[in-house]
């Protein structure tokens, strides 16, 4: 074992011991989630992605929240994500400037919401999105030895440059939920199940998070996994690419209704089922960290077909995600299925911003 690996493994078992003794910003983020879910009668909390940055109608402007101008509140959790910033970029892929992502993640924190942190960096082998799946070999070159492995050295220390700026309004690191490597069971992204061995998928894995743990980030940071709506996991297809007990603290599942309700109902059941019980046995916290029916074409969907199945299987949290224009996940005011989505706001177990800030 060289030097460097000596020293990143030494940091990620510091921080992993301080997160135990629970002392760590991360390790009070971790305690804070397990005190809502045991202090709420197993609700759970509602997540928005991109949230104060523009909606439907709207775009840029300041103190705007198609959530909050719906139902009067902000969501508990708030995604960020940082695709971009490997490229040294102003803004983001979504064109959010990453200032101003950097201010509302403070603002939110602020109020009282938990953070979560999602990165679709770019394809650092060809140079194009997170969606060029043109070579089997990019995951491969960033690990150790490989061609891209110096620039995705750079594209890391990027990263945890902006996390290690995230500070709160009393100089301490803002703790956050940083989901990479998300979906990895599909293979739309450069990291997907076709473009690389489970090997090779796990070395990008401990590669990220060794590095950013050398840097100070294990502390503040709650690692989280989530793979693609599947609908028939089982544990041997599950481990294949799993980074291990030790590498992860929540585990989430991607899940859209892409196709029929009833597909989605059946496989968002099955995969909630086999999920639920790895999450209990092997004592992690579990979420839906991404879900939605894109533009919200059924006006009942919130408390007809999500709520029931979230009702039984009592997620940390569900994360709808973003409002854009033509694209939108969450109903906005005057939308048909804005009635529908305050019902769900009412429920006593589903939990927003002001449910969850004092706890």
């Amino acid at each position: 074992m060289n030097n460097i690996r000596r020293m990143l493994m030494s940091a990620f078992t510091i921080a992993a011991a301080a997160a135990v003794m629970g002392s760590t910003p991360a390790s009070k983020l971790y305690s804070r989630l397990k005190k809502i879910q045991k202090y709420t009668w197993n609700a759970y909390m509602f997540g928005h992605q991109d949230d104060p940055f523009y909606g439907v109608t709207w775009e840029w402007e300041p103190n705007r929240s198609d959530t909050y101008e719906l139902v009067g509140d902000y969501p508990a959790v708030m995604g960020f994500d940082l695709g971009g910033i490997e490229l040294a970029d102003s803004k983001n892929l979504d064109s959010v400037p990453f200032t101003r992502i950097h201010e509302e993640i403070e603002r939110h924190y602020k109020r009282g919401g938990i953070i979560t942190i999602s990165w679709h960096p770019h394809n650092p082998l060809t140079g194009k999105t997170a969606w060029d799946v043109s070579s089997k070999d990019v995951v491969k070159s960033c690990l150790s030895g490989g061609q891209c492995h110096e620039k995705f050295e750079l594209w890391m220390k990027r990263v945890a440059d902006f996390m290690l700026s995230l500070k709160d309004e009393y100089g301490n690191q803002i703790p956050v939920i940083f989901r990479p490597w998300h979906e990895n069971n599909g293979s739309w992204f450069w990291w997907g199940h076709d473009l690389c061995t489970a090997d090779e998928y796990k070395g990008l894995w401990n590669m990220l998070q060794d590095y950013l743990s050398s840097r100070g980030l294990g502390e503040s940071i709650v690692w989280a996994y989530s793979p693609n709506l599947d609908g028939n996991w089982n544990l041997m297809r599950w481990l294949e690419r799993w980074p291990g007990d030790k590498r992860v603290d929540i585990i989430g599942e991607d899940a859209y209704q892409w196709g029929t309700e009833a597909e989605f109902h059946d496989a968002l059941r099955n995969d909630l089922e086999f999920i639920s019980v790895y999450a209990r046995t092997h004592k992690k916290i579990y979420a839906l960290t991404e879900c939605g029916l894109k533009n919200v074409t059924d006006n009942t969907w919130f408390t007809r077909v999500l709520k029931p199945i979230l009702d039984v299987f009592e997620p940390s949290y569900f994360l709808l995600w973003r409002n854009y224009k033509k694209e939108f996940f969450e109903p906005y005011k005057g939308h048909p299925a804005g009635d529908d989505f305050t019902r769900l706001y009412k429920a006593k177990n589903t939990l927003f911003l002001k449910d969850i800030k004092d706890l």
